[in-house]
């Protein structure tokens, strides 16, 4: 999705969270409601509104049907919001692997994390638990793994650094650095 896309996409968002939020403000008495009417003119939507009663919407469950469509619309917004908002780590979706005109391949960044997952694994490390990285191509592969508690650490932890370094660059994945965590010992 190009950045105009989400651009539309996160105004809209914010303009159906916006509203519903704004009249609770008003409700609860935390904005003033002429200051609220005199910058967006509410105060006509909501004499608009009031002319509507439930036996001219044509019964008695049209305002639980009503509530339910708000309730949905608010949490389409929300998930719209949130989508279009990225909170710590920002990972590109996917990377062009090859650009031969008719041969371009893609590979996606759950992909890439389920390469390294299966790599670290291979090496001897269990329960690995990889996370991702990239500004524009190149990853930033972070792998926290649990060691037997037999084993040596520095060695199990450099062998999954560099057999997910291999396994990726074998597919010809663009990788910027990979780190190894031990988070500690299975029992």
């Amino acid at each position: 999705m190009n950045a105009f896309n989400r651009f539309i996409m996160l105004i809209i968002a914010l303009l159906l969270i916006a509203v519903p939020v704004l009249l609770l403000l008003i409700a609860f008495g935390v904005l003033s409601a002429q200051l609220v009417d005199q910058y967006t003119n509410y105060s006509g939507a909501v004499s608009a509104l009031s002319n509507l009663s439930p036996s001219s919407l044509g019964g008695g469950n049209t305002g639980i049907i009503i509530g339910i469509v708000g309730l949905l619309v608010a949490l389409i917004a929300l998930l719209l919001l949130l989508r279009e908002l990225t909170f710590g780590r920002r990972v590109v979706r996917s990377t062009l692997i090859d650009d031969t005109p008719g041969r371009e391949t893609t590979i996606t960044a759950k992909a890439v994390k389920t390469l390294a997952e299966g790599a670290a694994r291979e090496a001897g490390a269990v329960s690995p638990s990889v996370s991702l990285t990239s500004d524009d191509r190149p990853y930033l592969v972070s792998c926290k793994i649990k060691v037997p508690p037999t084993s040596n650490y520095t060695q199990l932890a450099t062998r999954t650094r560099e057999n997910i370094r291999q396994v990726l660059e074998g597919q010809s994945v663009p990788v910027k650095d990979v780190e190894v965590t031990v988070q500690g010992t299975t029992a």
